[in-house]
């Protein structure tokens, strides 16, 4: 395995070319329309990366829940989350699954953390060409804690992120309602093996499932780009491998709500427990799918 950065360095000077380059996130730009000038070039990494029999499993499903998000309801999807490459791959599949496919991959908008847009321009470059409704996770409002050593700069940063979240959820007010599938990773972060808690879901996920309608969630099995502890997100080490996608049956949101909290009853956190629920829903669908991968491996 080789660092992205390294092996596709020619291919990511030419997507950087043609970037936009809007890496401050403010109130007035948090809708980011994708760039479609750069996803020839992560097409051509992705397609010279993936094993056969990679594909989305539960096309059907994603096709109902596009037809109610067509039909005015807010729909929302929930994926795990291993790499930044989920959401391009998955993308990418979906449009070699023909029309059907090309228009539920039209119609995704990805919540995406601040850091995509505003860590580097070259991961802005690979961040650009998904269109996505840009916040300001809490985590990484703990991480600038530790940044910023004069408290006014503190402040006014802790203020910009409260006006970019404002703006952010005004925006998925509207936008959920224009037969836009929403995606969400609910970990918030990458899954770290050597770091149990990036698998747990974050808390606030649980007013997403409160304001959308209909839901699936998404197991993602293999990953052509590996985490690498020792270096940047663009250090990660790409690699072949068979990547497999399985979409869960629609779900009602508010039904899902009170089941949860119905057998959750005695728990004090509610929110969290509709959160765990997720997660465990995830990993179910993961690991039934990985047996099947390695089994016809």
């Amino acid at each position: 395995m080789e660092p992205i950065s390294r092996k596709y360095r020619d291919r990511i000077m030419r997507m950087m070319a043609v970037s936009r380059g809007q890496m401050t996130v403010s109130d007035k730009n948090v809708h980011q329309q994708g760039n479609p000038d750069i996803l020839p070039f992560i097409d051509s990494i992705i397609s010279e990366n993936l094993l056969p029999g990679s594909t989305v499993r539960g096309l059907e499903n994603l096709r109902e829940l596009l037809a109610a998000a067509s039909a005015g309801e807010p729909c929302i999807l929930f994926l795990e989350h291993y790499s930044n490459f989920d959401l391009p791959v998955f993308h990418y599949l979906l449009r070699q699954a023909g029309p059907e496919g090309q228009a539920i991959a039209d119609s995704l908008l990805a919540i995406a953390g601040i850091k995509l847009n505003e860590s580097s321009p070259v991961v802005l470059a690979f961040t650009e060409a998904y269109t996505r409704l840009v916040v300001y996770p809490s985590r990484s409002l703990e991480i600038i804690k530790d940044n910023f050593k004069d408290p006014k700069e503190l402040l006014a940063e802790m203020m910009r992120s409260t006006t970019v979240n404002l703006a952010s959820m005004r925006a998925l007010n509207e936008l959920k309602k224009q037969g836009n599938l929403v995606l969400v990773f609910p970990s918030g972060t990458r899954y770290r093996p050597w770091d149990p808690d990036s698998k747990k879901g974050v808390r606030e996920i649980s007013s997403y499932v409160k304001s959308f309608s209909k839901m699936c969630f998404v197991g993602i099995n293999g990953n052509i780009l590996r985490l690498n502890s020792e270096g940047g997100m663009m250090e990660d080490l790409v690699c072949e491998d068979r990547v497999i996608y399985t979409v869960s049956p629609v779900i009602d949101c508010p039904a899902f709500r009170e089941q949860v909290k119905h057998e959750h009853r005695f728990r004090e956190d509610k929110k969290q427990a509709i959160v765990d629920e997720i997660m465990a829903q995830l990993e179910r669908l993961h690991e039934a799918t990985e047996k099947d991968r390695l089994s016809s491996q």
